[in-house]
């Protein structure tokens, strides 16, 4: 059952479109990415999901009930969808404890949620002089105080190391595999194959792709390369089986139309010895690329 839904949603600034019609689901126990390039509308969608910006059209909800209507926001649905959100002279722990009182919440979840992200060390020091990673863990501290069944992230990784990006990614698979709803936005791509269920991608605003992230893996055809001493030839045959053949070294051909199956059998028929072979699946970021690639023609009737 979806907990997250968005449907239809646009918002327009003046003559300007920032999202138009966008719609997508993301249910519990999933980590969702929502992608697409610098300014193609994640953050004004996340905005308008939270509540922060009124849509031109079409809404979204959770638990089929708008963030500003919800009995208990704070224990349904917790948002870092900026850093620096805090007094830069106030403690870690300050910060957190004026958001608990707010919120009506016990004092001791203040020292959970510093634990829970790894923050404990520093939870007495001014938040001003914490470096972009720890203001980013300090917002998902403050984002986890209601103990909320829904966490909703643009671009957490940001201004985070190599072993913060770890811990990050294990801690999103943690917090689904309790049965909470992460929905995350990210440019980092390598990191986000790693980490979601689910990804829905925009482009200018648009509904580009969504779905399970191992259903669309499997669309892009795989890439076969082979070593051979004749790869002219190669390719004239694999061309008449509908291959699509690149020379990119002198005697290395990558092939795409075609298993790896059909090429070697279509090899040892013609009598072309093959040195080598493999295949390969495209990445999540060559997914990405070549679904922002097709937009991006249909929109200018191919024109790149």
């Amino acid at each position: 059952m979806a907990v997250i839904e968005v449907a239809g949603l646009t918002k327009r600034y003046g003559e300007v479109t920032a999202v138009e019609d966008v719609a997508f689901t993301a249910e519990a126990g999933r980590v969702l990415g929502f992608l697409g390039p610098n300014g193609a509308g994640k953050t004004t969608t996340l905005r308008m999901l939270m509540g922060l910006v009124a849509p031109t059209a079409g809404h979204a909800t959770i638990d089929g009930v708008a963030v500003r209507d919800l009995p208990d926001p704070v224990r349904t649905v917790g948002a870092v969808l900026s850093t620096g959100a805090f007094h830069p002279r106030r403690t870690g722990r300050g910060h957190l404890r004026v958001l608990a009182a707010m919120a009506s919440l016990p004092a001791r979840r203040v020292d959970e949620v510093l634990e829970l992200v790894g923050l404990t060390d520093a939870g007495d020091r001014r938040a001003g002089g914490y470096s972009l990673g720890m203001q980013q863990r300090l917002g998902l501290a403050a984002a986890l105080l209601g103990d909320p069944r829904v966490l909703v992230l643009d671009e957490p990784a940001n201004g985070l190391d190599p072993d913060g990006i770890r811990w990050l990614r294990t801690f999103l698979r943690y917090l689904a595999a309790e049965d909470r709803t992460v929905l995350v936005s990210s440019h980092v791509l390598a990191e986000v194959e790693h980490t979601v269920d689910d990804i829905v991608v925009i482009r200018s605003g648009r509904l580009v792709a969504q779905g399970a992230l191992a259903d669309l893996m499997r669309t892009p055809e795989p890439v076969v390369t082979v070593r051979t001493p004749q790869p002219d030839r190669l390719a004239t045959l694999l061309s008449g089986a509908g291959g699509t053949s690149t020379t990119v070294a002198a005697d290395r051909l990558e092939i795409r139309g075609l298993a790896p199956e059909s090429v070697a059998e279509a090899a040892a028929g013609a009598g072309i010895p093959l040195y080598a072979i493999d295949s390969t699946t495209p990445s999540l970021e060559e997914l990405f690329f070549s679904l922002v690639s097709d937009q991006d023609a249909a929109q200018t009737g191919g024109i790149r």
